[in-house]
């Protein structure tokens, strides 16, 4: 199938970036017969996850895992979906079908920087049992207040880079990027391909026609030298360091290295050497047929950052315009633990998150590397509960929501907690909040053809979405419906 792609682009920050040119999508992510992908893309690469099991609370009452600020896999999907394919089951991690959404949740108040909450439901797909949502919200900051950043772009400017959807498309978008610049801001740009090399040193944001005339420069060719390319772009970010600043790589790539250490294991043991010297690390995926997803999000997992997947000029405007605060990190090293009641709840399932579990120990242990918030960034996870049947309307808690974080500035964590009270509703009649996570759980399940999605049908996905749209503040909500709504399951 041929399709082309048309990309607008907005970028910031420290990335490793694939090719594509801007005049390839358009902003209904419509696809132009040009861009090839096949019917089975068995060159792009996912790892496949066991899916998580019901687990008897009065054995095991303890559930750990890290948060997860990715939003890849949904755009990902997106893109699939606009080819006529469904992503490979692999393709689909529920937890970033959610986290790609802003949900309606409270700033935090006081001294801490992030807040908690949680509402309990029936469950649709299976009418027996119900559904615990828990929620955070990494604080607000006016842009004003955000500290001076220290940006590097590292961009892959290697031979599978050169199709339109790939270094065209992150050029465009690094140049909007530089247009969002303050002036105390500093970029610098690394590019790679058989080898690395500084095509700009850092520069101040008020030199925007210097940094967009060292864009205009890149093009691809050659092999793929990635790590050496990782390597060189912390070292200049050591070199520019702002102590209590916004120090962040963005990697924009397909993730196709092919020279030097170029293994998930092998890049990931990098990045893990690296994440302690105060630098976050950001992936973006482009392209298609030999996209390698494992790896992107493997390393912006371990690299203390967040993993994109660039499939639109919608996308880039959002990632680098409208939620580019979340490139501010508020919360470092956070981790979840729900301890539940067994006089209430009989078994538990975490939907999504099976690459983000930890140990019950890990919780205490600030050593133990977790996930990153950005400012203004919301998270979102969902349990399926199944309660006991001696379940009454009384005040005692379902469960108790502890949250372990750090402050950038700070190595200590901080522990916030918060109850999981009062009585279940039905679904239709829960929070927007609610509905819309049950709206693309649901679809999340039916796509990786999980045991567990029960009756959950195209049906169910457009009327809880059709429901929850009220608060949409850049139409996401509403593309997602247009996008089930052309879904031929």
């Amino acid at each position: 199938m041929k399709q082309k792609l048309r990309l607008l682009a907005p970028a910031l920050f420290v990335f490793i970036f694939t090719a594509c040119d801007t005049s390839y999508y358009d902003s209904n992510y419509t696809y132009y017969p040009d861009m090839e992908m096949s019917e089975n893309p068995t060159g792009e690469n996912y790892k496949e996850y066991t899916e998580n099991q019901f687990i008897t609370t009065a054995e095991h009452p303890v559930s750990t895992f890290s948060v997860d600020a990715d939003g890849g896999s949904y755009a990902n999907m997106r893109r699939f979906m606009h080819l006529g394919q469904q992503p490979p089951k692999a393709a689909v991690r529920i937890e970033e079908f959610l986290n790609y959404f802003t949900f309606d949740y409270a700033n935090p108040t006081g001294d801490e920087n992030v807040a908690l909450n949680s509402e309990i439901s029936e469950c649709p797909w299976n009418t027996s049992h119900h559904l615990l949502r828990v929620g955070m919200k990494g604080k607000s900051i006016p842009e004003a207040e955000l500290p001076n950043s220290n940006f590097v772009f590292l961009i892959d400017v290697s031979g599978s880079m050169e199709s339109p959807e790939k270094l065209p498309v992150l050029k465009s978008g690094f140049k909007l990027m530089v247009d969002q610049m303050r002036d105390r801001d500093r970029v610098a740009i690394v590019t790679y391909a058989g080898e690395a090399s500084v095509l700009l040193e850092s520069t101040y944001g008020d030199e925007k026609t210097k940094i967009k005339n060292a864009i205009d420069k890149l093009g691809a060719g050659g092999s793929t030298a990635g790590a050496k390319g990782i390597l060189t772009a912390y070292e200049i970010a050591e070199k520019n360091l702002i102590p209590g600043g916004n120090n962040r790589i963005i990697i924009g790539s397909d993730g196709d290295f092919n020279v030097g250490p170029s293994t998930t294991d092998e890049l990931v043991k990098l990045v893990e050497e690296k994440r302690d010297g105060g630098i976050y690390l950001t992936t973006l995926g482009v392209g298609t047929g030999n996209l390698n997803d494992n790896m992107m999000e493997q390393i912006a997992n371990k690299g203390n950052g967040n993993y994109e997947y660039i499939d639109s000029a919608d996308e880039l405007m959002k990632v680098f315009v409208n939620e580019k605060s979340k490139f501010y990190t508020v919360a470092k090293d956070s981790k979840i633990q729900i301890t539940f009641n067994p006089d209430k709840v009989l078994k538990y399932r975490l939907i999504g998150y099976e690459n983000r579990s930890l140990n019950q120990e890990d919780f205490e242990n600030d050593s133990t590397d977790a996930g990153e918030i950005g400012a203004g960034q919301t998270i979102t996870a969902l349990y399926e509960l199944e309660l006991t049947n001696s379940v009454t309307a009384d005040a005692t808690p379902y469960a108790q929501f502890d949250f372990r974080y750090k402050k950038p500035s700070e190595t200590a964590s901080r522990l916030i907690q918060h109850t999981v009270a009062g009585n279940p509703v039905a679904a239709v009649l829960a929070s927007e909040n609610m509905r819309f996570v049950i709206s693309l759980s649901a679809f999340g399940l039916i796509l990786r053809e999980s045991e567990f999605k029960g009756t959950a049908d195209k049906t169910m996905i457009l009327n809880f979405a059709e429901n929850a749209k009220t608060f949409d503040p850049h139409g996401y909500r509403t593309q997602f419906i247009g996008i089930v709504n052309k879904w031929k399951p």
